[in-house]
């Protein structure tokens, strides 16, 4: 019997079954939630809707980010079409990094997230230590 599925708005999504766990949606939804979902892409993001940046303003933008975290997160980033690297062929090498409109699409969900983050941070700071006095 084919069922709808009610997410957190009340509209009825189309083709969830009952008990039916469907792995490669999992997957799917799972390997961008690791990038996105990453504290360093999420600052890099953040940092990025600036405007185009150079690796080492980058590096001072997002504090207690490694060089070689840095090029991990950017070259995912990248990979995962949510930045644009673009070289300069100069004297040194002159390397620019931006949003792209995909990235720039993902502003509006981490702000939202950072917002919410900020306005409950007393709660859950509250509930942490509740918590851990039970323990």
């Amino acid at each position: 019997m084919e069922l709808g599925h009610t997410d957190v708005t009340g509209t009825v999504q189309e083709g969830a079954r009952e008990g039916n766990h469907n792995p490669k949606r999992c997957d799917a939804i799972n390997s961008v939630l690791n990038r996105v979902g990453d504290k360093w892409s999420v600052l890099l993001v953040m940092s990025l809707a600036q405007g185009p940046c150079r690796f080492n303003e980058l590096k001072r933008r997002v504090d207690g980010i490694s060089q070689r975290m840095l090029t991990l997160t950017l070259r995912g980033l990248e990979r995962d079409g949510l930045v644009k690297r673009t070289v300069y062929a100069t004297i040194p090498p002159r390397v620019d990094y931006e949003l792209t409109p995909l990235g720039h699409s993902l502003r509006e969900p981490i702000e939202a997230l950072g917002h919410w983050a900020f306005d409950h941070y007393e709660c859950i700071v509250a509930a942490r230590a509740e918590f851990d006095a039970k323990q």
